[in-house]
C-alpha cells in the first residue's frame, strides 16, 4: 500500500485536507495511507520509514530543498497547488499524488 504523506508548518493545517483525500480515496475504492506532519517530524519519518510521495503545503514551499535532502531522491517531493490546498481539494490533491506515483 503507498503512503502520501503531507507536510505543513506545524502538522494541522493539512488534517482537513487529509481527511479530504481518504474521503477520496474512498469513494474510488483506493486503499492508500495519507498522513500529515511538521516538517521536523517529515524529515525523521522519511528517513525512518516507506514513504512515497510527500507533498508540502504552499506556506513551507520555502523547504522544498530541504525535504528533497532527506528524500535522497527516492521519493517524490512536490509543493501542494494552492488553489487546491485553499479550497481544500483533497480529490485534486489525492489525483496528483497519484500521478506522482504512477510516474515514481
Amino acid at each position: 500500500m503507498e503512503n502520501i504523506l503531507l507536510v505543513c508548518a506545524a502538522g494541522m493545517s493539512t488534517s482537513m485536507l487529509v481527511s479530504r483525500m481518504k474521503d477520496s480515496a474512498a469513494l474510488k475504492n483506493i486503499e492508500i495511507n495519507i498522513s500529515a506532519l511538521s516538517v521536523t517530524e517529515a524529515k525523521e519519518k522519511i528517513s525512518q520509514q516507506q514513504i512515497d510521495v510527500v507533498l508540502l503545503g504552499p506556506q513551507v514551499r520555502f523547504q522544498k530543498e530541504e525535504i528533497e535532502a532527506a528524500a535522497q531522491g527516492n521519493i517524490p517531493v512536490e509543493v501542494i497547488d494552492m488553489v487546491s490546498y485553499g479550497r481544500m481539494d483533497g480529490q485534486a490533491v489525492l489525483m496528483r499524488a497519484l500521478e506522482l506515483l504512477a510516474v515514481k
